[in-house]
């Protein structure tokens, strides 16, 4: 059986060649793609001039154009970046059947058994890489033997080690540490790092069965390690994979994690790391591309009575209701907007989608006007028109009607669903929740909150029904000042305030959970009160007879 061999196709400059595709010749200005973080705008991809000018990823873009003042940027568009990734995995499927996309700029590709249609794995790198350049897409790739291993070499080999602490960084070490890196100056013992170390950087194919010695030279950047653990291990003088490789693990696990050693494993093949290519899910989505550009609310709405009955035909095709939608909208200058929406039952009526829609329009910026608009059904459930009946339903319906198998329809009342969803667009359907029963004679414990998109509403009858009245407003206990008596004082203060007693109604006496040591209840056994002030208050006031606490008066909630 051949050996596995897995090809990595890395994308360095994804953002920037997937715009420049469409802007063409910008007469050798530099470019730059910037995403916007919400605090500032910083770069996410650079062509080729621009990485020459000294930009660089993350950095800010207003120190961008401080240096480069010719530089052209455009924003940063995700959803396109990732239908492009998505095209480019389509496109790779001519090198190998087994393709996976590893977002955000990433293929792995199984190649087992694929090298020698293309002439050798050397002259198959050469074509992905030169057919990638036909694309206008730049392309690394790495081949070996795992696709940790080939990760690595198609991001790091041929780059050598690059030592990035500064003086500053140093500088900021205690005094100790200062004084002896001040003397460590060769490149194992803390030092700058060598200027030939890029003359024996690693190649980008790892030969069958030398995986070990592909990865040895590569920095420890090249197992996919976090930020923090690759600083902690040059810190060390652990720069290159093969001082990793020599140490022992046992204090490498003690002293970094599991995650270090993991990483190691799946580079060197110990531990597997399969490459799952999942089938293309079913899409929902629909476009419309409009002859001249539009920006008036009511031109878009016109444009969603088209979309919206053509997105519901096609989910009602497929039995699925919508969860969640994105509605996009592609404008004349190359930018793009969209505005989401979510729904608390999966639907695929025209009727219960648009209303929603429509109050996020206000969200949608038009600019120079919309050239296409795309609604795309980001999440969807399966929607069940019938449903079988059970064996007490089958039997009536047996004697009914004479041996037919006819399903009862479900007919179901989406007012309420549909009233959440309005909500939920305006503030959030994580902000929605509903109140169910609860197994608990405790005041506080006897219903429990979960998210209303998520759960069904309690069904009639399943609510206890208390032995006395239940204030509308419940709050943690409050200590009332009055006598340490079981009877309703006749005059007590509480929050600041003198009340005097004009009726009370009880006791009601609650016990604790005596199989639960809840620290809301240490007080005992307590006897609640509806006790009515003579400024009208009606309070729920209750008496701890005292256990682990002292004895006393409480106020826990308010009556309407």
């Amino acid at each position: 059986m051949p050996a596995r061999r897995i090809l990595s196709v890395w994308f360095p400059r994804l953002g920037a060649d997937r715009l420049l595709r469409r802007l063409g010749d910008l007469h050798g200005a530099p470019f730059a793609v910037v995403q916007d973080t919400g605090q500032m705008q910083v770069i996410s991809s650079l062509c080729p001039l621009a990485t020459a000018a000294g930009l660089r990823v993350g950095q800010p873009a207003r120190d961008a154009h401080a240096m480069c003042a010719g530089l052209i940027t455009r924003v940063q568009n995700p959803h396109a970046e990732a239908a492009f990734l998505n095209a480019l995995t389509r496109w790779a499927g001519r090198y190998s059947p087994w393709v996976a996309a590893q977002s955000p700029d990433a293929l792995m590709l199984d190649v087992t058994g694929c090298t020698h249609l293309f002439g050798g794995e050397a002259a198959l790198i050469d074509t992905v890489t030169q057919e990638a350049g036909d694309l206008g897409v730049a392309a690394d790739c790495g081949l070996a033997d795992t696709p940790g291993a080939a990760w690595a070499l198609a991001r790091y080999a041929g780059r050598g080690v690059v030592h990035d602490r500064s003086g500053d960084a140093i500088d900021q070490e205690a005094r100790a540490t200062r004084s002896r890196a001040a003397k460590r100056r060769h490149w194992e013992r803390g030092g700058a790092a060598p200027a030939t170390s890029a003359q024996g950087a690693a190649p980008r194919i790892a030969a069958p069965g030398h995986t070990r010695q592909a990865l040895a030279a590569l920095p420890v950047n090249a197992l996919r390690l976090d930020g923090d653990t690759a600083a902690a291990l040059a810190r060390l003088g652990l720069r290159r994979i093969g001082d990793l490789t020599g140490q022992p693990r046992g204090p490498l696990a003690r002293r970094f994690g599991k995650g270090l050693l993991m990483r190691m494993d799946q580079a060197l093949g110990a531990v597997p790391e399969p490459v799952s290519p999942h089938a293309a899910p079913p899409r929902f989505a629909t476009r419309l591309s409009l002859p001249e550009p539009i920006g008036l609310r009511e031109d878009v709405e016109a444009a969603l009575a088209r979309l919206i009955p053509r997105l519901c035909e096609m989910l009602r095709a497929k039995g699925q209701g919508a969860r969640a939608l994105r509605l996009e909208a592609y404008r004349s200058d190359g930018t793009a907007g969209w505005v989401q929406i979510g729904l608390a039952r999966p639907a695929d009526q025209p009727e219960r989608i648009t209303p929603l829609l429509a109050m996020k329009l206000d969200e949608l910026d038009a600019g120079y006007g919309i050239d296409i608009l795309r609604l795309e059904a980001t999440q969807t459930e399966p929607v069940y028109t019938t449903r079988p009946a059970g064996h007490l339903d089958a039997g009536r319906i047996a004697r009914e009607r004479a041996g037919s198998d006819a399903r009862e329809r479900a007919g179901r009342d989406t007012a309420m669903e549909d009233l959440i969803g309005r909500i939920g667009a305006r503030v959030g359907l994580d902000a929605i929740t509903r109140r169910h029963p609860a197994s608990s004679h405790i005041p506080e414990k006897c219903a429990t909150v979960q998210p209303a998109t998520w759960s069904e509403a309690a069904p009639a009858g399943t609510w206890p029904r208390p032995p006395g009245a239940r204030p509308l407003l419940l709050w943690r206990p409050e200590l009332v000042s009055a006598p340490e008596t079981p009877r309703p004082p006749t005059t007590f203060r509480w929050r600041g305030q003198d009340h005097t007693l004009a009726d009370a109604q009880g006791p009601e006496r609650i016990a604790p959970e005596w199989w639960l040591d809840d620290p809301e209840w240490r007080s005992g056994v307590r006897d609640y009160w509806h006790v009515v002030t003579a400024g009208g208050a009606r309070l729920w006031l209750f008496y701890a007879h005292g256990a682990a606490l002292s004895p006393g008066w409480f106020c826990q909630g308010q009556f309407a």
